[in-house]
């Protein structure tokens, strides 16, 4: 092998190129050896080749070759400076192998002979002026395209060509450099060519044993990945199978050789990585060269690393709507570049690409939506069919809070509410003296006639905590803390006065003066009617059997409460705060009187009348803020394109089927419906409806439950999991009806493809 990198942009170590990955006019051609060199034949001997036309897979992870009898010692384990994990598809974007550490190169080799030729189909390819003439280039001659550099390569040596006739040409005789790269390449791939496998013999007994004990530790590996659990012990389940096997007891643990590695936690790791690479493998078998639509959502997990998870929406090709769960990956920041180059990454080292977007869905975070900086607005930049819908999983009501947070009252009301909370709920005894104090007030409500009894009325009421979750109610802690406002009260004066919480008292005395504030509660009723307008849109946006057309009406619904409490509700409002706080006794200031904030230095508010705060700045100002949300979440387009979809809703037998509405959906993707395709149209959906009758309806976004599930996998016990094992462990488990689909043999074939691998020698 060369040490000293090729004059190209990048290369796999061979001298100039191995073999051309585009495939070219002529019939005869070296190029097409490497495919059929990918199919070994199936045996233990043999298994160190990779499988045939396989797609874009993760690269292998780094792991020492320990059964090597030559070669540099191996490099002390620390962390590297580049993640293997991560290795760029793209060949324009690759760094010579030669700038990698020596015992790292043959691993990086097999990860791109593993992750195959770079062949976008769905690119929409750019044409150029070469010569007098435009040219651009053609699907049919890959094998190896360059998105960024806009040329074919060479697969090794990564030389640029525009013409057919040079790029055959560089082939040449048999002493030409291409026929000497491919010598060589062939030569990496031979099971048995390099100088220590003549030295360490193994013969064929030894290699049989060795299958038999992989095989029966992955078998213990499967069963832990699909059930989410820890891989404890290292060898618990094993030793299980053991005792419970005879014949899985002649061959492993203490049956083994004395150098076996297959339950150390490198191998393990391998193992698991294979099965996450076949796993995923299948998934981009799935969309193959189709339109998808992505949904991304990101939450930091147990040892606060901010974890970007990635899902794909498709039909597959049997006409199905799926939904998978593609990769999760640590992101340094999440501003909206930083997000969308993450996603691009992540996209193009499997083989896709962004043009292929037809769709995107995200959560409330500022810095994923947003219409000028925003990700979605990054995304359609490149794909402008890739038009935003709001992800139905998200919960709305949690976007609308955050929106409402952007104003300086709304985020010190919640920052209190958070305080009551701590100091209500923080004990058994204290729960305990909220229900005795609401019992004792409905009691007494009932006897002066204020309440009426009856089934199902004045049922016992709690303060939920508001989550940061999609299963989370600030409307319901909201309503609650109003309707027990007096409970709560007595609960914080009775806390005042115990001796034993004392060491409380400064924070229990704080909220009875907070709670007992004119700002408190003009906040507290300005985001209850807020919550109010909003909450059964919200829910009807989660439930599993959606119904868009519904979902629209209570979106304009919605839309035109918010205007109309900014128009005509304010007197209404302000009379029925001050109703509520005459009733309690707390004191309603003047609204011509200057305004003075309350637990708050007034040097940093402004020299302005209670009416200018309270109106201007947080009601109008808070509902205007809610307002551009929900025009900007649900803008004409988007609601057009929803409503267009609905026409496709299975209910009662597609009876919203509407072929007009379909059409005008065609319209929206003019790169995937020609004038010509738009003709044919109406007489294919009469087709089309027939087969649509036959199809599942497809559930809400699984993109909230992958944190879910990796709160499951990574835990307080496993917290110090690596960004990959989780990334791996995730994918097998989310996934699990893929994963058990798979054959050992693949596993297997893909283990021994990502590093040389030689059987243990019989050493006790």
């Amino acid at each position: 092998m060369q040490s000293n990198p090729p004059q190209s942009a990048a290369d796999l170590g061979f001298p100039r190129c191995r073999c051309c990955e585009r495939r070219p006019p002529t019939l005869s051609h070296t190029a097409l050896a490497i495919a059929k060199q990918r199919q070994p034949p199936r045996s233990a001997a043999s298994s160190q080749k990779p499988t045939p036309e396989r797609r874009p897979l993760a690269a292998g992870i780094i792991l020492e070759d320990h059964c090597r009898g030559g070669g540099p010692p191996p490099v002390a384990e620390k962390e590297p400076v580049y993640d293997i994990n991560r290795l760029p598809l793209d060949p324009g974007e690759r760094q010579s192998i030669a700038s990698y550490p020596y015992n790292d190169q043959d691993a990086v080799r097999r990860s791109y002979i593993l992750k195959g030729p770079f062949q976008p189909y769905a690119h929409e390819f750019e044409s150029r002026k070469i010569g007098d003439r435009d040219r651009q280039f053609n699907p049919i001659w890959f094998y190896k395209y360059i998105i960024k550099k806009k040329a074919a390569f060479c697969f090794v040596c990564y030389l640029k060509w525009n013409r057919i006739d040079t790029l055959d040409l560089h082939v040449g005789g048999v002493t030409s450099a291409h026929n000497a790269a491919q010598e060589r390449y062939n030569l990496f791939m031979t099971p048995h060519g390099a100088n220590d496998d003549k030295i360490v013999k193994v013969d064929n007994e030894e290699r049989r044993l060795y299958m038999i004990r992989l095989t029966y530790s992955l078998r213990c590996l499967r069963f832990l990945l699909q059930q989410g659990l820890a891989f404890r012990g290292h060898d618990e389940t094993l030793k299980w199978l053991a005792a419970n096997n005879e014949e899985v007891d002649k061959f492993v643990l203490k049956n083994a050789p004395g150098n076996c590695k297959l339950t150390s936690s490198d191998i393990q790791k391998e193992i698991i990585q294979c099965c996450a690479m076949e796993t995923r493998d299948q998934i981009i078998k799935e969309i193959g060269e189709y339109h998808y639509t992505i949904l991304a959502d990101e939450s930091s997990d147990v040892s606060h690393k901010e974890q970007l998870a990635l899902c794909l929406r498709y039909v597959d090709k049997s006409g199905r709507p799926c939904e998978r769960f593609l990769v999760i990956v640590h992101v340094s920041d999440t501003t909206s570049s930083s997000l969308k180059e993450a996603i691009q990454s992540l996209l193009v080292s499997h083989g896709l690409t962004i043009t292929q977007i037809r769709g995107q869905g995200y959560d409330g975070a500022s810095n994923m939506k947003g219409e000028i900086k925003g990700l979605k607005t990054l995304i359609m930049k490149e794909s402008p069919s890739a038009y935003y819908v709001h992800c139905f999983a998200h919960q709305l009501q949690l976007v609308l809070v955050a929106v409402a947070k952007q104003n300086d009252d709304c985020v010190w009301f919640f920052d209190r509410v958070s305080l009551l909370l701590n100091i209500v709920g923080s004990s058994c005894k204290r729960h305990g003296m909220l229900r005795h104090h609401q019992l004792d007030n409905v009691i007494k409500a009932l006897e002066c006639g204020i309440l009426e009894s009856g089934s199902g009325l004045n049922q016992e009421m709690g303060l939920p905590r508001p989550g940061e979750t999609r299963w989370g109610s600030h409307y319901k802690t909201v309503v609650n803390m109003i309707a027990m406002y007096p409970t709560i009260r007595d609960v914080l004066i009775a806390l005042g006065q115990d001796t034993s919480q004392r060491g409380e008292w400064p924070k229990i005395h704080t909220m009875v003066g907070v709670l007992e504030s004119f700002d408190f509660i003009f906040s507290a009723h300005l985001m209850l009617d807020i919550l109010r307008h909003t909450n059964e849109l919200s829910e009807c946006l989660q439930r599993r059997d959606q119904d868009i057309l519904n979902a629209m009406s209570l979106i304009r619904f919605a839309k035109s409460k918010m205007q109309q409490m900014r128009s005509e509700g304010w007197v209404s409002f302000l009379q029925k705060v001050t109703i509520f706080c005459n009733k309690y006794g707390v004191q309603v200031p003047g609204m011509e009187q200057n305004y003075v904030p309350y637990g708050r230095s007034a040097r940093f508010a402004q020299n302005q009348t209670n009416d200018d705060h309270f109106k201007r700045e947080v009601y109008i100002g808070v509902i205007d803020k809610i307002s551009q949300e929900l025009d900007s979440r649900f803008d004409e387009v988007n609601m057009e394109l929803l409503t267009c979809m609905a026409a496709l809703n299975p209910a009662n037998s597609f009876a919203s089927f509407d072929a007009n509405k379909l059409h005008r959906l065609a319209e929206f993707y003019p790169n995937d419906f020609s004038s010509s395709d738009l003709l044919r149209l109406d007489l294919q959906l009469e087709t089309f409806i027939d087969d649509m009758r036959k199809d599942e309806i497809l559930l809400t976004s699984r993109v909230e439950r992958i944190f879910s599930a990796m709160t499951f996998i990574k835990n307080k016990l496993r917290n110090k999991m690596g960004d990959s094992l989780l990334d791996d462990c995730l994918l097998t488990f989310i996934e699990r009806d893929i994963f058990l689909q798979l054959s050992e043999e693949e596993i297997i074939d893909t283990f021994m493809a990502i590093r040389r691998r030689m059987p243990d020698k019989n050493k006790k």
